[in-house]
Protein backbone atom coordinates (compact mmCIF):
# COMPACT_ATOMS: atom_id res chain seq x y z
CA UNK A 1 0.00 0.00 0.00
CA UNK A 2 3.04 2.28 0.98
CA UNK A 3 4.93 2.08 -2.48
CA UNK A 4 1.50 2.57 -4.33
CA UNK A 5 0.94 6.01 -2.26
CA UNK A 6 4.41 6.93 -2.67
CA UNK A 7 4.05 6.20 -6.86
CA UNK A 8 1.04 8.41 -6.74
CA UNK A 9 2.79 11.46 -4.78
CA UNK A 10 5.86 11.52 -7.67
CA UNK A 11 2.83 11.27 -10.46
CA UNK A 12 1.13 13.97 -8.93
CA UNK A 13 4.33 16.09 -7.56
CA UNK A 14 5.94 16.08 -11.15
CA UNK A 15 2.88 18.13 -12.23
CA UNK A 16 2.97 21.02 -9.76
CA UNK A 17 1.92 24.18 -11.56
CA UNK A 18 3.42 27.86 -10.42
CA UNK A 19 1.80 29.46 -7.72
CA UNK A 20 -1.28 31.63 -8.68
CA UNK A 21 -2.47 35.03 -8.10
CA UNK A 22 -3.94 34.33 -4.78
CA UNK A 23 -2.77 36.79 -1.40
CA UNK A 24 -0.68 34.87 1.13
CA UNK A 25 -2.84 36.07 3.73
CA UNK A 26 -5.23 34.05 1.91
CA UNK A 27 -3.95 31.23 1.82
CA UNK A 28 -2.54 31.41 5.39
CA UNK A 29 -5.86 31.91 6.27
CA UNK A 30 -7.09 28.31 4.97
CA UNK A 31 -4.37 26.55 5.91
CA UNK A 32 -5.31 27.73 9.30
CA UNK A 33 -8.94 26.39 8.82
CA UNK A 34 -7.39 22.88 7.46
CA UNK A 35 -5.10 22.95 10.28
CA UNK A 36 -2.06 22.46 7.84
CA UNK A 37 0.34 24.44 6.83
CA UNK A 38 1.91 23.84 2.96
CA UNK A 39 5.40 23.22 2.02
CA UNK A 40 4.74 23.66 -1.37
CA UNK A 41 1.76 26.53 -1.38
CA UNK A 42 1.65 26.10 -5.05
CA UNK A 43 -0.14 22.87 -4.64
CA UNK A 44 -2.55 24.49 -2.53
CA UNK A 45 -3.68 27.10 -5.11
CA UNK A 46 -3.50 24.49 -7.75
CA UNK A 47 -6.01 22.75 -6.17
CA UNK A 48 -8.74 25.92 -5.88
CA UNK A 49 -8.18 26.36 -9.77
CA UNK A 50 -11.85 25.03 -11.76
CA UNK A 51 -11.17 24.97 -15.79
CA UNK A 52 -12.95 28.23 -16.09
CA UNK A 53 -9.92 30.20 -14.31
CA UNK A 54 -8.04 28.99 -17.92
CA UNK A 55 -9.37 30.71 -20.83
CA UNK A 56 -8.94 28.90 -23.80
CA UNK A 57 -10.38 25.45 -25.19
CA UNK A 58 -12.32 23.50 -23.00
CA UNK A 59 -9.49 20.79 -22.99
CA UNK A 60 -6.45 23.24 -21.74
CA UNK A 61 -8.94 24.03 -19.21
CA UNK A 62 -9.49 20.55 -17.79
CA UNK A 63 -5.65 19.78 -18.03
CA UNK A 64 -4.71 22.54 -16.14
CA UNK A 65 -7.35 22.36 -13.47
CA UNK A 66 -7.86 20.80 -10.03
CA UNK A 67 -9.63 17.87 -11.46
CA UNK A 68 -6.45 15.47 -11.59
CA UNK A 69 -6.11 16.42 -7.72
CA UNK A 70 -9.65 16.21 -6.94
CA UNK A 71 -9.09 12.19 -8.75
CA UNK A 72 -6.53 11.82 -5.85
CA UNK A 73 -8.73 13.59 -3.33
CA UNK A 74 -11.22 11.53 -3.50
CA UNK A 75 -9.49 8.44 -3.05
CA UNK A 76 -7.56 9.64 0.12
CA UNK A 77 -10.89 10.94 1.47
CA UNK A 78 -12.52 7.36 1.07
CA UNK A 79 -9.67 5.41 2.59
CA UNK A 80 -9.49 8.15 5.57
CA UNK A 81 -13.31 7.35 5.97
CA UNK A 82 -13.58 3.70 5.39
CA UNK A 83 -10.32 3.39 7.97
CA UNK A 84 -12.33 5.55 10.65
CA UNK A 85 -15.98 4.03 10.29
CA UNK A 86 -14.17 0.53 10.19
CA UNK A 87 -12.58 0.98 13.51
CA UNK A 88 -15.24 3.28 15.37
CA UNK A 89 -17.76 0.83 14.24
CA UNK A 90 -16.28 -2.72 14.90
CA UNK A 91 -20.14 -4.50 14.76
CA UNK A 92 -21.02 -3.16 11.33
CA UNK A 93 -21.08 -5.46 8.23
CA UNK A 94 -19.81 -4.75 5.49
CA UNK A 95 -22.68 -3.60 3.61
CA UNK A 96 -23.51 -1.11 6.58
CA UNK A 97 -20.26 0.54 6.58
CA UNK A 98 -20.66 0.62 2.72
CA UNK A 99 -24.10 2.76 3.02
CA UNK A 100 -22.34 4.99 6.58
CA UNK A 101 -19.65 5.34 4.24
CA UNK A 102 -21.66 6.51 1.01
CA UNK A 103 -23.18 9.63 3.03
CA UNK A 104 -20.57 10.75 4.48
CA UNK A 105 -18.28 11.50 1.29
CA UNK A 106 -21.77 12.14 -0.77
CA UNK A 107 -21.57 15.16 -3.08
CA UNK A 108 -24.45 17.08 -0.65
CA UNK A 109 -22.36 16.26 2.88
CA UNK A 110 -18.80 17.65 1.02
CA UNK A 111 -20.71 20.80 -0.37
CA UNK A 112 -21.75 21.57 3.27
CA UNK A 113 -18.96 20.90 5.04
CA UNK A 114 -17.32 23.31 1.80
CA UNK A 115 -19.51 26.27 2.80
CA UNK A 116 -18.82 25.47 6.85
CA UNK A 117 -14.95 26.66 6.03
CA UNK A 118 -15.90 29.22 3.36
CA UNK A 119 -14.06 27.47 0.73
CA UNK A 120 -16.06 29.18 -1.93
CA UNK A 121 -14.65 32.68 -1.24
CA UNK A 122 -11.04 30.77 -1.80
CA UNK A 123 -11.82 29.21 -5.49
CA UNK A 124 -10.65 30.26 -8.44
CA UNK A 125 -13.10 30.65 -11.30
CA UNK A 126 -13.31 33.01 -14.45
CA UNK A 127 -14.75 36.41 -14.63
CA UNK A 128 -17.86 34.88 -16.36
CA UNK A 129 -17.96 31.90 -13.86
CA UNK A 130 -17.82 34.33 -10.89
CA UNK A 131 -20.68 36.25 -12.25
CA UNK A 132 -22.61 33.07 -12.88
CA UNK A 133 -21.51 31.94 -9.13
CA UNK A 134 -20.17 29.17 -10.07
CA UNK A 135 -18.09 29.20 -7.27
CA UNK A 136 -20.57 29.04 -4.61
CA UNK A 137 -22.12 25.55 -6.50
CA UNK A 138 -21.79 22.58 -4.42
CA UNK A 139 -20.62 20.34 -7.05
CA UNK A 140 -17.57 22.53 -7.51
CA UNK A 141 -17.41 23.07 -3.79
CA UNK A 142 -17.34 19.00 -3.21
CA UNK A 143 -15.32 18.78 -5.64
CA UNK A 144 -12.59 21.40 -4.73
CA UNK A 145 -12.62 20.30 -1.26
CA UNK A 146 -11.67 16.86 -2.50
CA UNK A 147 -8.75 18.30 -4.24
CA UNK A 148 -7.53 20.36 -1.51
CA UNK A 149 -7.35 17.04 0.59
CA UNK A 150 -5.56 15.52 -2.56
CA UNK A 151 -3.09 18.52 -2.42
CA UNK A 152 -2.36 17.79 1.14
CA UNK A 153 -1.68 14.61 0.48
CA UNK A 154 0.75 15.36 -1.85
CA UNK A 155 2.16 18.08 -0.27
CA UNK A 156 2.53 16.29 3.58
CA UNK A 157 1.41 12.58 2.47
CA UNK A 158 -0.97 10.03 4.15
CA UNK A 159 -0.90 10.81 7.92
CA UNK A 160 -0.73 14.81 7.09
CA UNK A 161 -4.33 14.28 4.77
CA UNK A 162 -5.93 12.10 7.43
CA UNK A 163 -5.48 14.68 10.33
CA UNK A 164 -6.82 17.56 7.77
CA UNK A 165 -9.64 15.38 6.63
CA UNK A 166 -10.64 14.63 10.29
CA UNK A 167 -10.56 18.05 10.90
CA UNK A 168 -13.05 19.13 8.34
CA UNK A 169 -15.49 16.06 8.93
CA UNK A 170 -17.87 16.69 12.44
CA UNK A 171 -16.26 15.59 15.03
CA UNK A 172 -19.41 13.03 15.59
CA UNK A 173 -20.09 11.61 11.81
CA UNK A 174 -23.07 9.70 13.65
CA UNK A 175 -25.40 12.95 12.82
CA UNK A 176 -24.23 13.10 9.44
CA UNK A 177 -24.77 9.16 8.80
CA UNK A 178 -28.28 9.27 10.93
CA UNK A 179 -29.79 11.90 10.89
CA UNK A 180 -32.29 11.67 7.94
CA UNK A 181 -32.81 15.15 7.38
CA UNK A 182 -28.70 15.61 6.24
CA UNK A 183 -29.37 13.00 3.31
CA UNK A 184 -30.48 13.61 -0.28
CA UNK A 185 -31.59 10.88 -1.29
CA UNK A 186 -31.85 12.61 -5.02
CA UNK A 187 -28.38 13.52 -4.99
CA UNK A 188 -27.11 9.57 -4.03
CA UNK A 189 -29.21 7.79 -6.01
CA UNK A 190 -28.16 10.05 -9.28
CA UNK A 191 -24.34 9.32 -8.26
CA UNK A 192 -25.03 5.42 -7.24
CA UNK A 193 -26.90 5.11 -10.85
CA UNK A 194 -24.88 7.33 -13.13
CA UNK A 195 -21.96 4.76 -12.02
CA UNK A 196 -23.85 1.85 -12.96
CA UNK A 197 -25.56 2.62 -16.19
CA UNK A 198 -23.99 5.80 -17.10
CA UNK A 199 -27.47 7.61 -17.18
CA UNK A 200 -29.44 9.65 -14.37
CA UNK A 201 -32.56 9.26 -13.07
CA UNK A 202 -35.62 9.99 -14.07
CA UNK A 203 -39.19 11.10 -12.06
CA UNK A 204 -42.54 11.40 -13.58
CA UNK A 205 -45.50 12.14 -11.73
CA UNK A 206 -47.64 9.19 -11.09
CA UNK A 207 -50.75 10.74 -9.66
CA UNK A 208 -51.72 14.08 -8.07
CA UNK A 209 -54.88 14.29 -5.70
CA UNK A 210 -56.06 16.80 -3.45
CA UNK A 211 -57.84 20.43 -4.31
CA UNK A 212 -54.94 23.10 -5.43
CA UNK A 213 -54.48 24.17 -1.80
CA UNK A 214 -54.22 20.73 -0.51
CA UNK A 215 -52.30 18.78 -3.12
CA UNK A 216 -50.62 15.49 -2.77
CA UNK A 217 -48.52 13.87 -5.32
CA UNK A 218 -47.07 10.73 -6.02
CA UNK A 219 -43.48 10.63 -8.37
CA UNK A 220 -41.81 7.39 -9.14
CA UNK A 221 -38.47 7.34 -10.46
CA UNK A 222 -37.41 5.37 -13.05
CA UNK A 223 -34.05 4.11 -14.66
CA UNK A 224 -34.15 2.29 -18.53
CA UNK A 225 -37.70 2.07 -18.35
CA UNK A 226 -37.61 0.30 -14.85
CA UNK A 227 -39.55 1.72 -11.70
CA UNK A 228 -36.70 1.72 -9.03
CA UNK A 229 -38.74 3.56 -6.51
CA UNK A 230 -41.86 5.82 -5.56
CA UNK A 231 -43.02 8.28 -3.33
CA UNK A 232 -45.39 11.16 -2.05
CA UNK A 233 -45.79 14.59 -0.81
CA UNK A 234 -47.06 17.61 -0.58
CA UNK A 235 -44.94 18.56 -3.17
CA UNK A 236 -43.71 17.21 -6.26
CA UNK A 237 -40.04 17.98 -4.88
CA UNK A 238 -41.05 16.32 -1.55
CA UNK A 239 -42.15 13.52 -3.21
CA UNK A 240 -38.92 12.63 -5.48
CA UNK A 241 -37.18 12.91 -1.92
CA UNK A 242 -39.27 10.05 -0.79
CA UNK A 243 -39.08 8.18 -4.21
CA UNK A 244 -35.30 8.30 -4.48
CA UNK A 245 -35.05 6.96 -0.35
CA UNK A 246 -37.00 4.20 -1.69
CA UNK A 247 -34.90 3.65 -4.31
CA UNK A 248 -31.82 4.01 -3.17
CA UNK A 249 -32.43 1.88 -0.09
CA UNK A 250 -33.53 -0.76 -2.45
CA UNK A 251 -30.40 -0.92 -4.55
CA UNK A 252 -28.05 -1.27 -1.33
CA UNK A 253 -29.96 -3.54 0.72
CA UNK A 254 -30.24 -5.88 -2.57
CA UNK A 255 -26.39 -5.57 -3.04
CA UNK A 256 -25.35 -5.95 0.36
CA UNK A 257 -28.09 -8.82 1.00
CA UNK A 258 -29.63 -6.91 3.66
Amino acid sequence: MGGVFRRLISLFAASRRPELPVEHAQLALLESTLDYRFRDRALLTASLMHRSYYSGTESNGAGRSNERMEFLGDSVLSLVVNDYLYHRYPEKSEGELTKMKSVVVSKQVLAHLAKKINLGSFVLVSDNAQRAGVSTMDSVLSDTLEAVFGAVFIDGGFEAARRCVMKVLPDNLNDVVYKEESINYKSLLQEYIQALHKVPPRYRVQSTTGPDHDKEFVVEVVVKGNTLGQGAGKTKKIAEQEAAREAYRRLTNAMTGN
